[in-house]
C-alpha cells in the first residue's frame, strides 16, 4: 500500500471518529449515547433533600395533605415551607426520590406556608426594632387600624374627620386638622410559615395594637364614691386610657354604678397615632396674692383687704395629641380674649414688732385640703403662679401609661418666658438631671420653710445658684424643652420632703384651694 492510499485511510478514519463521537456512539459498547434528563432537584435551606420527576406532583401532594392547616387558616392552597428551592436540572442521574419520601422529609424538618402579607412598622427610632405582623388579608389589618383610630377619637369624630364634615367652631370648640401614624408602615406579599403567628380576627389584632404582648386583663368592681379619675388613679392610670379601655365611658363626667366591672388594663400601643387639633377653649387663669405691709399693724396682724378670683381667657391653640394624650407644648394662634378678668388677692401684713418676742405666723390660710390620695396638705402659705398668662395646663397630675407623673405641665407661656418661685426658698439646686433625673433636663429644686419642695423641669435655662435664698415671684430660669420633652413647657412639682429621696409629691393644683 502506497503512502498515499494510507493517507487516505487515515484521514476517513479520523473523520469516522469524529462522526461517531459528534452522533454519541460508543465504541466499546458499540451503543449510541442516550440524552440526559429534565428533573428536579429539592432544596431545603441549602441541603439537598431529594431528586423527582414532576414538580407539580409535590405541590399537588402538599395542598393535598395539610387538610388541618386549609380549615384552621380557612385558604385553599398550603404551600412549601420557607427555605424551600426547586431547581430544574439536566442530569444522568437516575435514582429518583419519590415524590411522598421528598413530602414526608420536608413536612418532618420545617411547617408549610400559607399565603397572605407581611406588615412591617418601623419607628423613627433607629434602636428600636421593627415590629412584624402577618395577616391573611389586607383588609383584616386595615380595619384594625381603623378600630385603632376609633378608640381615641371616637366614631363621631373619625367619620367627621374623614367626610371633611367636623361642625365649625362658634364660641369655643375643636376640630382635626390633621391626622398620620409617627411610624413607617407597609405591606407585602408574603409566604407566612404556620408556626408563626398569624393574625385573622379584627378583634384579635386591634388589641394587639392596643395592648401589645400586655394579654393580662385586669377588671375592678365599682364601689360607693367612685369616679372615673378616682378609679383610674387608684389602678395607675390616666383617665384618658381608663376611657379608651371602656367603650361604654365616654368622659371624666360619667356616673360609674356601684356592681359595674371597669377594664383596668395597661395599654401599651405598638403604633403611634398623631392628631393635631385646632382648639378654642376657656383657660382658667389663677389669682396671684399681693401681700401688702402696714407697720402701723402687729406682725401678728393679716387680713385679706380684697378677695381674689380666678380669671377666665378664651383661648386658641393649636395641640397635638400622641395615642390619645395631649403633647406638652402648644401654639397658641392670636391674642387670648378675656371673658373674665383675674383679680388679685390683697393681703395686709403688720410689720411692727412686739416688745417680747412673738411668734410669726405664716401668711395665708385657707386650713388644709385633702389631696386625691387623703394627703393632707398644709395650705398655710400664699403660693405664687410659677409662669406668666395665659397659659394652658396641657398634662394633669396623675398616671399615665402606668407611670406617675408627679407634677403638672404648664405650656403656652413661649420658649425662653420666666418661670418665677411659687414660694420663698432656698435653692437646692440648680442644673441638668441631679437629684430628679436627667429626663428633667435643666431644672431647678427650691427648699421652703414649711418642709415642701418645689422642682422646676425642663428649662432652657436657670438665673439661681445652689444655697441662694430667693422670694416668692422671682424669677429662677426660662421655660423650655430640654431632658424628656415633647414641646416647651414648665414641669412643676410639689414634695412634701426631698424629691426623689423620701419626699412625697401631691398634686400642686390643691396649693390653690
Amino acid at each position: 500500500m502506497n503512502k498515499k492510499n494510507k493517507k487516505s485511510i487515515t484521514i476517513c478514519a479520523i473523520v469516522t471518529i469524529v462522526l461517531a463521537i459528534l452522533l454519541g456512539y460508543d465504541f466499546v459498547t458499540m451503543k449510541g449515547y442516550t440524552s440526559p434528563y429534565n428533573k428536579y432537584r429539592i432544596y431545603l435551606d441549602g441541603e439537598k433533600i431529594g431528586l423527582i420527576d414532576s414538580k407539580d406532583e409535590l405541590y399537588s401532594m402538599i395542598n393535598k395533605e395539610q387538610t388541618e392547616i386549609k380549615e384552621k387558616y380557612k385558604v385553599s392552597k398550603v404551600y412549601p415551607p420557607k427555605g424551600f428551592e426547586i431547581i430544574k436540572v439536566n442530569t444522568y442521574d437516575t435514582k429518583n426520590s419519590s415524590i411522598s419520601e421528598v413530602y414526608e422529609k420536608i413536612k418532618s424538618l420545617k411547617e408549610f406556608t400559607v399565603k397572605g402579607y407581611n406588615v412591617i412598622i418601623k419607628s423613627n427610632d433607629t434602636k428600636k426594632a421593627p415590629i412584624y405582623i402577618n395577616v391573611l388579608n389586607k383588609e383584616i389589618f386595615k380595619e384594625a387600624l381603623e378600630r385603632y383610630v376609633r378608640t381615641f377619637i371616637g366614631e363621631d369624630r373619625y367619620k367627621q374627620y374623614l367626610d371633611e364634615s367636623q361642625p365649625e367652631i362658634i364660641d369655643t370648640g375643636f376640630i382635626i386638622e390633621n391626622m398620620y401614624f409617627q411610624e413607617r408602615i407597609t405591606v407585602k406579599d408574603a409566604y407566612i410559615s404556620v408556626d408563626e403567628k398569624i393574625y385573622t380576627d379584627v378583634d384579635e389584632l386591634t388589641k394587639y395594637l392596643l395592648y401589645g404582648d400586655n394579654t393580662e386583663k385586669k377588671e375592678y368592681t365599682v364601689v360607693q364614691g367612685d369616679t372615673v379619675e378616682s378609679v383610674a388613679f387608684a389602678n395607675k392610670l390616666s383617665a384618658s386610657e381608663l376611657i379608651i379601655a371602656n367603650d361604654d365611658i365616654k368622659s371624666t363626667e360619667a356616673l360609674l354604678a356601684i356592681g359595674q366591672t371597669v377594664n383596668v388594663s395597661y395599654i401599651a400601643p405598638k403604633i403611634t397615632l398623631i392628631y393635631e387639633e385646632l382648639v378654642t377653649q376657656d383657660s382658667e387663669q389663677q389669682y396671684q396674692t399681693v401681700i401688702q405691709e402696714d407697720s402701723s399693724q402687729y406682725t401678728s396682724y393679716k387680713a385679706v383687704k380684697q378677695k381674689g378670683e380666678n380669671g377666665i381667657n378664651r383661648i386658641t391653640s393649636r395641640v397635638q395629641f400622641i395615642n390619645g394624650t395631649q403633647n406638652e407644648g402648644v401654639t397658641f394662634v392670636g391674642d387670648p380674649v378675656v371673658i373674665k378678668p383675674v383679680v388679685n388677692e390683697v393681703v395686709v401684713k403688720g410689720t411692727k414688732k412686739y416688745y417680747a418676742p412673738q411668734p410669726d405666723p405664716t401668711i395665708g390660710g385657707g386650713g388644709d385640703v385633702i389631696d386625691i390620695r387623703g394627703q393632707q396638705i398644709d395650705n398655710g402659705a400664699t403660693w405664687g403662679w410659677p409662669t406668666n398668662t395665659p397659659y394652658m395646663i396641657t398634662s394633669p397630675y396623675g398616671y399615665r401609661w402606668g407611670t406617675l407623673h408627679d407634677g403638672i405641665d404648664i405650656s403656652g407661656t413661649g420658649y425662653g418666658s420666666p418661670i418665677y418661685a411659687s414660694l420663698d426658698g432656698t435653692v437646692v439646686q440648680a442644673q441638668w438631671g441631679g437629684m430628679v433625673g436627667n429626663s428633667a433636663g435643666i431644672n431647678v429644686v427650691l427648699a421652703h420653710d414649711n418642709g415642701y419642695y418645689t422642682v422646676y423641669a425642663h428649662l432652657s435655662k436657670f438665673y439661681v445658684s445652689p444655697g441662694q435664698r430667693v422670694s416668692r415671684g422671682e424669677r429662677i430660669g426660662a421655660m423650655g424643652h430640654t431632658g424628656n420633652a415633647f414641646g416647651t413647657h414648665l414641669h412643676f412639682g410639689v414634695f412634701t420632703g426631698p424629691p426623689y429621696n423620701g419626699g412625697r409629691s401631691f398634686n400642686p393644683l390643691r396649693l390653690w384651694q
